[in-house]
């Protein structure tokens, strides 16, 4: 089965409006975006998009790539205290990744209130996830789950090999395979061997972006193989799945079209579900 991530999101996004429509306070998110990266430009623009439709106000605040971490990190900390003084300022808070090389991005995120993260990328968010006590997923894991889910597949038991240890897709989906169950391998695009690890696995989650690193002859008959990577390959976006792998696959996400529209709507989910916590709605 080759997942159709445009329609997942459109029945979800049907789904969200009418939790939106039940609500009686506005919602916001505020976007942070430092410097013009590609596929972060791409990726805003689709959340700006899906915000629309939903009827949620989506606030973009753009800044150049060279600002200085000290200006980035004041203006962050004045998004939020505005929000004392105006709790319909914003409902949730993205600092969009990547940031500019030397910052200290761990320490920006953590600057987000848990009640805010949306991404759950503060330290506070991520422990609270971490430790299974989380009301909402990360998003990337969020549309894992989804696509599981709806192909009636349980991790519990399963061997499964994800490729990348990166904050947005690796970490965080290597911690909820481990809370399903699961028997986890942990691989870089740099891995030797490391089709001795995909061949044997049930399930494969990258998220290395680096153009078709997994081939046919690296994955079993009937493997799960969900392809969270991104990057650009002859002028067009790429996965790190080479699309041959779709006829061995059980499930298979295409690259453009698969988890990245999922994703998004589960970031407004995670929008929601934070309002409904502030507002006890």
């Amino acid at each position: 089965m080759i997942v159709n991530g445009e329609q997942i999101a459109e029945e979800i996004r049907g789904e969200l409006e009418q939790e939106v429509s039940r609500m009686n306070t506005a919602l916001t998110l505020v976007i942070v975006q430092v410097g013009r990266h590609p596929a972060s430009l791409q990726y805003i623009r689709k959340k700006m998009a899906f915000a629309e439709v939903l009827g949620i106000n989506a606030e973009l605040k753009e800044y150049d790539a060279d600002i200085s971490e000290e200006k980035l990190r004041q203006d962050i900390n004045n998004i939020i205290s505005d929000a004392r003084y105006d709790p319909y300022s914003f409902t949730g808070l993205i600092v969009q990744l990547p940031l500019p090389a030397g910052f200290d991005t761990e320490s920006l995120l953590s600057i987000i209130p848990v009640e805010n993260d949306v991404d759950l990328l503060s330290k506070e968010a991520t422990e609270l996830f971490n430790e299974g006590r989380s009301v909402i997923l990360p998003p990337v894991v969020g549309a894992v789950q989804e696509i599981l889910k709806r192909s009636q597949i349980s991790a519990t038991g399963k061997k499964a090999v994800v490729v990348g240890h990166g904050k947005l897709v690796g970490k965080p989906v290597v911690t909820w395979l481990s809370q399903q169950g699961a028997e986890i391998a942990v691989a870089t695009r740099s891995t030797e061997n490391l089709s001795q690890l995909t061949e044997v696995a049930d399930i494969i989650v990258t998220g290395v972006g680096s153009p078709k690193l997994i081939k046919p002859n690296m994955i079993k008959q009937g493997v799960i193989l969900i392809d969270a990577g991104t990057s650009e390959s002859d002028g067009k976006a790429s996965g790190d799945v080479d699309p041959a792998c779709a006829s061995r696959c059980a499930v298979f996400t295409p690259v453009p079209g698969g988890v990245g529209p999922i994703t998004v709507a589960m970031l407004y989910k995670n929008l929601i579900e934070l309002a409904k916590a502030q507002n006890a709605l």
